[in-house]
């Protein structure tokens, strides 16, 4: 739906009275100038006063009629509008000073004269009003040469601004415009990009594993299999990739939800406490299995804080389970939470390889992994830091990580705490 933007009807009524009281004020600035100057006796001050009057009555009409017929608006160029009004002007001079004259001028030579002086002024004034009008419209044609650019897809364009009038404000509020609208593109290009990337990620992870286990589920089908050892690998290997693929399927699924605003949270006094507490012992088997000690400590008085328990612990498992994945055995995570006027920060840290500097403004990137490779040992789906940050952020916190290659990595997040 497009909208037309119009002069309010306020705006359009001042414009004429702005012009007729500019037309009066003229008026009785003239006629206290002559009565001052002059010192004229009250037959002539009348008839000044009336010489004046009608001449302003035929300005005031000119220029109305002008305005109500729209002429200014019928013109192929701006110049040309700012020119007739110049001339208009001029002509209105004419009439003004010659029918006074007329009047008042006994001699034909002086008559003869002030039409001439007139005639120089005229020509003086509209010459000065085109080069002044060609500035502008200048300007203006600078204003409207960048609009086609933008039309044409050059989001790039700038205009110059010079001066503090409304031209200059124009071509500022038109530079802002357009810098907003490449900001737009931007995004939007990155957008589909994560779009194309996505689909091809996500079709990689499900091709895998879908792979492996319908090559296991055949040759089993098909009784090549006899040793039942084997047999049995073959299953567990086919059940732990449909596992896989299952919570694949379902961080697409929430993911998707987040990115439709489907995200419900009940916000509620939640201890964050209870939740790092429950977190480590449901890690605590894997962690003894990979020979890694997984701990964590909590301050004083830090609960509760003001979210949605079971996505806060969602988070937590995301990171703790993150940190695991790329700590080697004799390593450590650790887990912690402090608190700091209204917020909760919580720190998982580990003593991994840590992150490289190229990858760390990418790591909450979906399907993002360091790994060159995309081993599913140690690169996970690439969805759970993309999940925890859109759920961190969901409740008004913020995400982020730390780390030096080959020092471990800190992952930090914020909560609000409740009153």
């Amino acid at each position: 739906m497009t909208q037309t933007l119009t002069a309010s009807p306020p705006e359009a009524r001042r414009l004429p009275l702005r012009f007729l009281g500019g037309v009066l004020l003229a008026l009785g600035l003239a006629i206290m100038a002559f009565v001052l100057l002059m010192r004229p006796p009250s037959e002539e001050i009348r008839a000044m006063a009336l010489f004046l009057s009608i001449t302003a009555l035929v300005s005031v009409a000119a220029g109305y009629g002008a305005y109500r017929l729209g002429w200014i608006s019928r013109s192929p160029r701006l110049v040309w509008s700012l020119l007739a009004g110049y001339i208009l002007a001029t002509l209105l001079t004419f009439l003004n000073v010659g029918f006074s004259a007329r009047l008042m001028f006994a001699s034909p030579h002086d008559l003869t004269l002030a039409a001439v002086l007139l005639l120089f002024a005229g020509g003086i004034a509209v010459a000065l009003g085109y080069f002044i009008s060609s500035t502008l419209t200048e300007r203006i044609g600078r204003v409207a040469s960048a609009a086609a650019a933008v039309a044409e897809g050059d989001l790039s364009v700038r205009i110059p601004v010079s001066g503090n009038d409304e031209i200059a404000d124009l071509s500022r509020a038109f530079n802002e415009m357009a810098g907003r609208l490449q900001e737009a593109d931007r995004k939007q290009r990155e957008l589909e990009q994560l779009r194309r990337d996505l689909v091809a990620w996500a079709g990689h992870d499900l091709r895998t594993p879908l792979a492996s286990t319908r090559v296991m589920i055949d040759a089993l089908a098909d009784g090549l299999v006899d040793d039942p050892a084997t047999a049995s690998r073959y299953l567990q290997t086919s059940q732990r990739d449909i596992k896989t693929l299952s919570l694949l399927i379902d961080d697409l699924f929430n993911l998707a939800q987040m990115d439709a605003g489907g995200l419900k949270l009940e916000r509620r006094p939640t201890a964050i406490s209870d939740l790092i507490s429950d977190t480590l012992e449901s890690f605590a088997a894997l962690a003894a299995q990979r020979d890694v000690t997984l701990g964590g400590q909590v301050e004083t008085g830090i609960d509760p804080v003001l979210g949605d328990g079971q996505q806060i612990a969602r988070v937590l498992s995301n990171l703790v389970s993150n940190a695991l994945r790329h700590t080697p055995s004799g390593g450590e995570v650790q887990v912690s939470a402090t608190r700091a006027g209204q917020w909760v920060t919580v720190q998982v840290a580990d003593s991994g390889e840590g992150i490289a500097a190229v990858d760390l403004p990418h790591v909450f990137d979906r399907f993002y992994r360091g790994e060159k490779s995309r081993s599913r040992a140690t690169g996970g789906s690439g969805l759970g830091l993309a999940i925890a940050h859109s759920i961190v952020e969901a409740h008004g916190g913020r995400i982020w990580v730390e780390s030096e290659q080959g020092h471990g990595a800190c992952f930090f997040f914020t909560l609000p705490a409740s009153a």
